[in-house]
């Protein structure tokens, strides 16, 4: 049998001088290689050096915003945490609703414990029951709320100026907020058991309890009985931070302005 004639070689092509590849084997080869598609040619991005500053970004603990410092820069109160964390809020309803509120928008569920349930029930309609809602028991009616890293949650007991000892206590993803109008018999108690304490605005004979308490220096001790509405001194350990909590448009519809009396 006569053998098969070989394929024709391929012709060069006339303006290349000699065989090159295919468009399309080129293109097979730059994604092979790693350089992707053709597509449309640009200059390379480049920043001088001294415009390097003008892309720093205020980075810090994540958290609820709950306002401002004295730089105004954002101060953050991390209540999601994987350990339990007591707080105790020596102030007024306007800004624990608030934390309330901030805490609910970043996906915590909020449990109020309260024998004011009036007060809550607006923002409750706002929030709704349920994750990332709002929940209102009876003073010692609050269940177990079952928390989780998917799931954290904030008890606000709201119950007074002698707040029984509640039955849900402060667990990991799961923080508790004291809130007391004023300094009562039982807050040197709770401030010693809580990692944070916030104080607004108190009279002068409460201010120099509390700078004992917490052990203040004599400034921030006269401070507190002037300090304006919406103005919080938070202190844990050693560290002090003055905050003024603004609201937002939002907020003043639903609470109002800011203010130290209930």
């Amino acid at each position: 049998m006569t053998a098969p004639a070989p394929a024709p070689a391929p012709v060069p092509s006339a303006r290349s001088g000699g065989s090159a590849p295919s468009t399309t084997a080129r293109a097979r080869q730059r994604i092979r290689s790693g350089f992707g598609l053709i597509g449309p040619r640009h200059p390379r991005h480049a920043l001088p050096l001294e415009s390097l500053p003008e892309l720093d970004l205020p980075i810090g603990d994540d958290g609820v915003v709950i306002g401002v410092d004295a730089d105004g820069s954002p101060a953050v109160l991390g209540v999601n945490r994987p350990t339990p964390y007591d707080m105790v809020f020596i102030g007024g309803l306007w800004t624990a609703q608030v934390i309330a509120l901030r805490a609910a928008a970043t996906g915590a569920r909020v449990a109020v414990e309260t024998g004011r349930a009036g007060a809550w029930a607006q923002l409750v309609q706002a929030l709704g029951v349920g994750q990332s809602g709002m929940a209102v028991h009876d003073v010692g009616r609050v269940p177990p709320q079952g928390a989780s890293a998917g799931s954290p949650v904030l008890v606000v007991r709201d119950c007074g100026m002698r707040p029984p000892r509640g039955r849900v206590a402060s667990a990991p993803w799961q923080s508790v907020l004291t809130v007391l109008p004023y300094l009562s018999p039982v807050a040197p108690r709770l401030v010693r058991q809580a990692r944070l304490v916030g104080v607004q605005r108190v009279s002068p004979d409460e201010a120099a309890q509390i700078g004992q308490l917490l052990g203040l220096p004599g400034a921030d001790v006269e401070s507190l009985p002037t300090l304006a509405d919406g103005v919080t001194l938070w202190c844990a350990d050693r560290d002090r931070q003055y905050v003024m909590t603004q609201a937002t448009d939002a907020e003043t519809g639903l609470l109002g302005t800011a203010r130290r009396m209930d």
